[in-house]
């Protein structure tokens, strides 16, 4: 059976190394068009697909699995007209590939371009949201690569659905069919020969938990771009607008409290810990949040949770927050570059040199002045959709978009020129 599972799978990728082939000379409007077709078959199949996904939940239900998981994986007739809206803006972008990065002559009179030029065959592994099955493949299509999606099992009728029908569509376009294949298989063997399939598998994208990431990571020979889990804080400074405080917080905890993108721990300056943590852990408490603070944080309000080293590591997905105070910026940088994840941290102040010093020594993916954390987000910052939010530091760093799903070939022209 393993055998057959890994014939299977490399077949997969042979099939996609052939449809990036194709791919790869398709025009912006050929590309656009397929994506339209993406888009209104989504929509036009819509039941099709929510009740796959019913099944994925119900059966999600009958194993215990948790709200915030539940929430990732559901999807209705609002979040499928959200992925066909993500397709159509993709469609709207300007086509990365052919870009020239730079250009120039060499005394000798060689030209030397710098273009974009797709990935080639990019593999995603995702757990729960198919959101990220219609995401995946608008973003691999308009940037010319192929895609083999492994999602986990238990979105697998709501994945298999959408394939299927971005599949059909898609035969009715100049878009090769197998430009978008669901990797065969539902277990770890099927994502394993996928991270081993290195020479037709150009690069692997893991999005998910920490545990799902470092799987990837640890047992690929394919290159991976590493995503990562989203520990991320809000620091308020001792020159924070207090108003924009509380709402900046709230809605980085509370707005979608199951995404990477949410807040899971507030830092508070001591200076401005009296007048200000009474009115934000009330407010907290009251949105249902509850909080895991510091021996300071727990003489500011009741119900207070202690706060232990697992606190402040954690990726909570959850209506929970991790609260302490600090003494200084520096105190409030030093808690993050020990316990975050490198995803995105959040100032608020209304101090020029506290918000550059912050953004300067958090080294994180993104840093939110004034801002909530929940913008880190590909759509958020007009790439149309994501593919993932990378924390690590090569090739792409934050929202990949679609320019971070392609590389860069030199072209040489000359005239019959010889090295002498």
């Amino acid at each position: 059976m393993t055998d057959e599972l890994a014939d299977s799978v490399l077949g997969a990728a042979r099939r996609a190394r052939a449809a990036a082939a194709d791919l790869a000379v398709l025009t912006r409007a050929q590309k656009d068009a397929a994506l339209e077709a993406m888009a209104s078959a989504l929509e036009a199949e819509t039941p099709r697909i929510t009740d796959a996904n019913a099944q994925d939940v119900a059966r999600a239900r009958e194993n215990g699995t948790s709200e915030a998981i539940i929430d990732r994986l559901r999807l209705d007739e609002k979040r499928i007209a959200a992925m066909a809206d993500g397709l159509r803006q993709v469609a709207g972008l300007p086509d990365p590939v052919g870009e020239v990065e730079r250009g120039y002559a060499l005394p000798n009179g060689l030209q030397v371009t710098q273009r974009r030029v797709p990935m080639g065959v990019v593999g995603i592994i995702y757990e729960a949201r198919p959101n990220v099955t219609a995401d995946a493949a608008g973003l691999a299509l308009k940037s010319g690569n192929a895609v083999l999606l492994r999602g986990s099992s238990s979105a697998l009728a709501s994945n298999t659905a959408i394939v299927d029908v971005v599949r059909a569509a898609t035969a009715r376009t100049d878009v090769p069919q197998d430009a978008v294949q669901l990797v065969p298989g539902d277990g770890h063997e099927a994502a394993k020969h996928l991270m081993r399939a290195r020479g037709l598998v150009d690069v692997l994208i893991p999005r998910g938990g920490a545990g799902l990431i470092r799987s990837v990571v640890e047992e690929s020979t394919v290159p991976v771009i590493e995503t990562g889990v989203g520990n991320c804080h809000v620091y308020v400074d001792a020159d924070a607008d207090l108003d924009k405080a509380v709402d900046i917080v709230l809605n980085a905890k509370t707005h979608r409290p199951s995404v990477c993108n949410a807040a899971e721990t507030l830092l508070v300056h001591a200076d401005v810990a009296g007048a200000f943590l009474p009115r934000v852990l009330g407010a907290l408490q009251d949105a249902g949040v509850t909080i895991h603070g510091d021996e300071r944080v727990r003489g500011y309000a009741e119900h207070v949770v202690p706060a232990t080293d697992d606190d402040w590591a954690v990726e909570y997905l959850s209506l929970d927050l991790a609260v302490a105070v600090v003494d200084s910026l520096d105190d409030a940088v030093a808690h993050i570059r020990r316990w975050g994840s490198g995803h995105t941290e959040a100032i608020v102040t209304r101090s020029l040199a506290a918000s550059q010093r912050f953004a300067a020594t958090t080294d994180s993916a993104a840093v939110m002045i004034n801002a909530s954390t929940r913008f880190t987000d590909g759509e958020q910052f007009g790439f149309g959709a994501e593919i993932g939010i990378s924390t690590q530091k090569l090739h792409a760093r934050g929202p990949m978009g679609l320019r971070e799903l392609t590389t860069t070939t030199y072209v040489v022209t000359g005239d019959g020129h010889v090295r002498g």
